[in-house]
């Protein structure tokens, strides 16, 4: 059974979402994604000071089996990104929720992005998509 914190927000293209500041949240893939993916061998990710739209691809997996687009969760800017997986993709295998986490977004204001997050699924919304 993949793990599924209940402290993260989730998407139905199963990225995780966590809020790290008032106006900043950490993005990475769930241990579901991790397993479908397989080995983890590259990822591409996207360049600081992008201003993403939400529901874009911003960034690219590519495992032993395919190559995955990562998307956006919300409307934001692109404010850090994770180096060390240009040299230790494998992260996201072994640690999706933490060593392994893509980008952090800031968005424009706390209050957007309450609503933004609260119209993200929950650990339990989650599991119903993954089916668990």
């Amino acid at each position: 059974m993949p793990l599924t914190p209940e402290d993260l927000r989730y998407t139905e293209e199963h990225e995780w979402v966590r809020r790290v500041a008032p106006n900043r949240v950490r993005v990475g893939i769930t241990d579901y994604a991790q397993s479908q993916l397989g080995d983890v061998v590259f990822v591409q990710l996207p360049e600081v000071g992008k201003e993403a739209s939400a529901r874009e691809g911003i960034a690219e997996v590519e495992s032993t089996k395919s190559v995955s687009d990562i998307y956006a969760p919300l409307a934001a800017k692109v404010v850090a990104v994770n180096e060390e997986l240009a040299q230790s993709p494998e992260q996201l295998n072994t640690d999706p929720y933490g060593d392994g986490w893509l980008f952090e977004l800031e968005a424009d204001d706390a209050a957007g992005l309450d609503v933004t997050l609260g119209e993200l699924l929950d650990a339990a919304g989650y599991q119903g998509v993954i089916g668990g």
